[in-house]
């Protein structure tokens, strides 16, 4: 099972480190690491509240850590109520990554030394200058247009010099990192399907105002929202990887220890962050380590079968439920340094592969829920 540190009924004290140091974009080029120890800002300079050091919310916190490790899961959505820390979570893992290298001066954040991943001034200039910049955290807002989205003409360069020029959108600034749009479910259906389209291609395309233009598009796109103000349409959510419940802490020390570590940041954010900083270093490596391992892991053909059992005995759509979730095992596989998925890592994320998955059957009073949960111990015990 997927472990990460932090989480549950831990107590603030963790081994006192010194702060790191700030990450400065301008001392990194050509390739170079950046110097000092590199701290995720966020705006206003304060650190990022440490992954580690979220209280609860596992299901929420595996389900990021896998789609970080293979981004071809397919994004997570989170559904539950308001205030559970869903954006703080998503901040978090964002900075707990690795900084990313981009070309110098790139506005698509393209891989330096990938032509098959850069755009087409990247790669008709064979650029080789690069920055090594922290993941990009991108918000959609819900009164986004489609076009600051996909990007548009340059009016006021098209208007005072007559040139067209394309003025990159949202979907540039999120390559490479993660997308993240509260309130999912009040987004326009159009934009959904949009964003889904170019998540699951890795490109935007854009033709318009006698524009044609392409550029990567490569992000995890995570949702979240409250199921009270209305449900996203099945074909959405089937086109969702990973899908997890939300909830408000039951247990009262939990409650407590959220409290405590959240008043505790507020008060000395820098200091909060150095409290934390050795555990975010160690689930950093195993992040970055089970990346690289993710190519070997081998996945049998009793687990292809399992999978598809399972799918079959629940009654999901399609073929893309057996496909997350073999891919959202072998994530989980490589996180433990496992050599091949088994069986105990499909039960693992089967419930965040498949429960927003399943046929509603009205005549199943116990819901999907339980039925899954049938499943489940019917094929593994």
């Amino acid at each position: 099972m997927l472990h990460v540190p932090g989480h549950g009924n831990g107590r603030l004290r963790a081994p006192v480190e010194q702060p790191a140091a700030r990450f400065d974009r301008s001392r990194s080029h050509a390739g170079g690491q950046p110097s000092g120890r590199r701290r995720h800002v966020e705006q206003g300079g304060r650190p990022a509240f440490p992954f580690s050091a979220i209280v609860a919310q596992d299901d929420l916190k595996r389900a990021l850590i896998l789609a970080a490790i293979d981004p071809m899961i397919g994004g997570v959505l989170a559904f539950g109520d308001r205030g559970t820390g869903k954006s703080t979570i998503v901040r978090a893992l964002a900075a707990l990554l690795p900084p990313i290298a981009v070309v110098a001066g790139c506005p698509y954040n393209c891989r330096p030394g990938a032509p098959q991943e850069q755009c087409d001034t990247c790669r008709d200039a064979r650029a080789s200058r690069s920055l090594k910049v922290p993941v990009p955290v991108v918000d959609l807002p819900l009164g986004a247009t489609e076009d600051r989205v996909v990007g548009a003409l340059d009016l006021e360069r098209a208007l005072v010099a007559g040139e067209k020029r394309f003025e990159p959108g949202i979907l540039a600034r999120a390559n490479r990192g993660f997308l993240y749009v509260d309130e999912v479910n009040l987004l326009e259906d159009h934009l959904v399907d949009l964003l889904l389209d170019v998540a699951a291609s890795g490109e935007n395309v854009v033709e318009r105002e006698g524009i044609s233009l392409r550029h990567p598009a490569r992000f995890v796109l995570v949702g979240s929202g409250n199921p009270e103000e209305g449900e996203l349409r099945p074909q959405l959510l089937d086109r969702f990887g990973l899908a997890v419940k939300v909830a408000t802490p039951d247990n009262l020390a939990d409650r407590i220890e959220v409290v405590r570590r959240r008043d505790a940041y507020d008060r000395d954010p820098g200091g909060f962050a150095a409290l934390w900083a050795g555990r975010e270093r160690s689930l950093r490596r195993r992040i970055s380590a089970a990346r690289r391992r993710l190519a070997t892991v081998g996945t049998p053909d009793a687990a292809l079968e399992s999978a598809a059992g399972l799918c079959m005995a629940v009654g999901t759509d399609g073929l893309r439920a057996e496909l997350t979730l073999i891919r959202a095992a072998r994530a989980l596989a490589a996180f433990e340094d496992r050599p091949a998925v088994a069986g105990d890592h499909l039960k693992a994320v089967a419930p965040l592969a498949l429960r927003h998955r399943l046929r509603r059957n009205p005549l199943d009073e116990t819901g999907s829920g339980a039925r899954l949960e049938r499943a489940l111990t019917d094929h593994f015990g």
